[in-house]
């Protein structure tokens, strides 16, 4: 969805120039989140004055928009300084200046705010506002924030002055929905507060000496109370360890939060991750951590400071066009990241370390239940078939949404499975909390450390396929595979009647990089395919069957979100129950046909389509010789036929991909869509 970046400093001398240069390189880190308009906010030349600038489109227009400023001064030095920015992915009102963030409480700019996420009730909380006399700018749903943080402000005046943690925290009380914000005010100068519920949010600490401990206390409202009271002397008895240097004085810190480690990689590697209902307040180079209930007893009594293993060139695009070409060809050394230290390629044996504990409770499970969104549902679909034969263990796919919607019954001897990319899906994540509550077996399957599902599912695998920045997944989707079939493999270790193909399975594991290098070998002649035959078509039928069936979705998926063709993944069994009707001399067709158990029913629905005219453009093994000159063909190597998947999908990603170039399209930024939906 959209991106948020904060910035903090304390004690450390920054000009403008250096503070908004920051600003937007982070954004455009995060435009894969949304890229519909993006704005900043920064300190201005006195405590009560906040400059906002905000462009429609990408953080490019931004950047030209401020430079274009002839009247701000940006040699101007800070010694404190707090600032936000934010990247826009549309959900409600229009992509316009007006409804871009930051967003304003009133035209002084008393509170701004910039928020990830949907504020569900922002309906009944702009007419209240609107009734108290309150005046919105916007359609969005992030100005009621802003708004209601004025309202509780100027209800409060008169009385005893109320600090920036517990206003904040009186109208984090107020929404419903999904966020993760941050808020600055004129109010308190050199503050801000960041606070997340169901959309990811982290803070990354920058110091010039080692800091005492590597995590930092939450706090449970006494200490405001006692702050309330004036019991305080020169260093709060609450201070947050962590921030002291040798003396117990505060030393010289720079704060980055952002709502993913992409955009400050490059500043810090020290971070520590919200939870949901934290409330991070900043000020005077302090970090405290607040809490909004007391009432969640299974909440940790701190955050830890962890250290991202994240470079800064595996998030920049290098000698590629694209960051989507960048990671289709980086998928040989993804899926070695992936098994690596896992496998054991000698004595045929896996390990995944996050499942240990809980291998016998997935053993004797009724049912295994895999719950995804998008591409990660179809790499739940591809490995189904094979987790049912090793496991012997009845196995369901299901969507998100849908799983919810039907509020699908889930019994305490059930084992789910929640696969997704950033680990911040939305519906994901709402699926895998309904499951917790019916006692089910809950094991994460994501590429991000520190996510919501890592977090809060019992066990799982981490994919390590390293960032992905490109909106359309290319190579998470084989490394979800990879997962996924190494948790078959390692769950079907007891059964003596598999050995043998599970050492066939393994042993083509080891040869999947060689393969995948020699599909990757094709690329000029696909991208001539694409420019000589599927170019100018309006529609694509992608059709195979078996394990090839989650690969047609998965291509038709690509297909659709990056060049804007309609394409459909047919199972072939089908064909005769209706899209056979679709299927002429003027339809494009491609049919994967690779050797397995079901390759005569393949031949039988390859006959169908050319008996109507059709002239289907065939994936098909090196080496088949069953297959007629007539037929254009694309050529993989051919692997156990529970991975023979991951071979045909990486053709249609480059067919998708070149047919996305020669439409003009953006292909790292398709319309419409965002790389991680953290909203239903």
């Amino acid at each position: 969805m959209c991106g948020i970046v904060g910035y903090l400093n304390y004690l450390v001398e920054k000009d403008r120039r250096e503070i908004v240069k920051n600003l937007l390189t982070g954004l455009s880190r995060l435009e894969y989140r949304g890229y519909d308009s993006a704005g900043i906010a920064i300190d201005g030349d006195s405590d009560t004055e906040v400059l906002l600038f905000k462009e429609v489109g990408k953080v490019a227009a931004l950047r030209q928009k401020i430079d274009g400023d002839k009247k701000l001064d940006m040699d101007k030095k800070f010694l404190n300084h707090v600032s936000m920015a934010h990247t826009r992915w549309a959900t409600h009102g229009q992509p316009s200046e007006r409804n871009s963030h930051p967003h304003r409480s009133d035209p002084k700019s008393e509170f701004t705010v910039v928020h990830n996420g949907i504020i569900t009730n922002y309906k009944e909380l702009r007419t209240l506002l609107e009734k108290k006399g309150y005046m919105f700018e916007s359609d969005t749903d992030t100005e009621c924030i802003a708004k209601l943080a004025k309202y509780v402000y100027d209800s409060q005046k008169g009385s005893k002055t109320i600090s920036f943690t517990s206003l904040i925290k009186a109208v984090v009380k107020e929404l419903e929905g999904a966020f993760a914000m941050l808020l600055k005010s004129t109010h308190f100068p050199n503050e801000m507060i960041a606070t997340r519920r169901g959309s990811p949010l982290l803070i990354g600490v920058k110091t010039a000496k080692k800091l005492k401990v590597d995590f930092v206390d939450v706090e449970f409202g006494a200490s405001e109370a006692a702050a309330a009271a004036g019991e305080q002397g020169p260093v709060k008895r609450d201070q947050s360890r962590a921030f002291l240097s040798e003396d117990g004085m505060p030393q010289q810190i720079e704060y980055y939060l952002a709502s993913d480690p992409s955009a400050i990689v490059e500043h810090t590697k020290r971070v520590l991750y919200l939870e949901d209902d934290d409330i991070a307040h900043i000020s005077d180079g302090d970090l405290h951590i607040h809490r909004l209930r007391r009432d969640d007893g299974n909440q940790s009594s701190f955050r830890t400071i962890q250290t991202l293993e994240m470079e800064l060139a595996e998030i920049m695009k290098g000698s590629f066009d694209h960051f989507m070409q960048k990671e289709i060809y980086e998928q040989p050394e993804s899926v070695v990241n992936t098994m690596r230290g896992r496998v054991n390629f000698e004595e045929c044996k896996v390990t995944l370390g996050g499942l240990n504990k809980y291998l016998a409770t997935l053993r004797r499970c009724r049912r295994i239940v895999f719950i995804a969104c998008g591409t990660s549902f179809h790499s739940c679909l591809a490995t189904r078939a094979i987790f049912e034969e090793l496991t012997e263990i009845p196995c369901q796919a299901e969507l998100a949404s849908d799983f919810l919607d039907r509020k699908t019954p889930i019994f305490r001897d059930d084992s789910c499975v929640f696969v997704s990319q950033s680990g911040e899906t939305a519906d994901t994540i709402l699926a895998l909390r309904y499951c917790l509550e019916r006692g089910a077996l809950c094991v994460g399957v994501t590429n991000t450390v520190g996510s919501s599902i890592s977090r809060e599912t019992q066990c799982g695998v981490h994919i390590n396929a390293g960032p992905e920045i490109g909106v359309a997944s290319t190579k998470a989707y084989t490394s979800q595979f990879i997962a996924l079939v190494l948790m078959a493999l390692q769950l079907s270790e007891d059964k003596i009647s598999m050995t043998e193909r599970r050492r066939q399975i393994i042993n083509d594991l080891y040869e999947l990089p060689r393969y995948i290098k020699e599909t990757l070998a094709s690329d000029a002649s696909l991208k001539q395919l694409a420019s000589e035959v599927l170019h100018k078509e309006k529609s694509l039928l992608i059709m195979g069957r078996g394990y090839q069936n989650a690969t047609c979705l998965e291509a038709a998926l690509k297909i659709k979100e990056v060049s804007y063709m309609h394409s459909e993944g047919i199972l072939a069994g089908e064909l005769k129950h209706g899209p056979l009707a679709l299927i002429d001399e003027n339809m494009p067709v491609i049919l994967i046909m690779t050797k397995d158990s079901l390759y005569p029913k393949v031949q039988s629905a390859l006959q169908q389509v050319t008996a109507r005219k059709g002239h289907p453009i065939i994936i098909c093994n090196k080496g088949d010789s069953n297959i007629s000159a007539d037929y254009r063909t694309i050529r993989v190597p051919q692997a156990v036929d529970c991975l023979q998947g991951i071979l045909t999908i990486i053709p249609l990603q480059l067919l998708s991909y070149h047919l996305a170039c020669l439409n003009g399209v953006d292909v790292d930024f398709p319309r419409n869509l965002a790389k991680s939906v953290t909203v239903e």
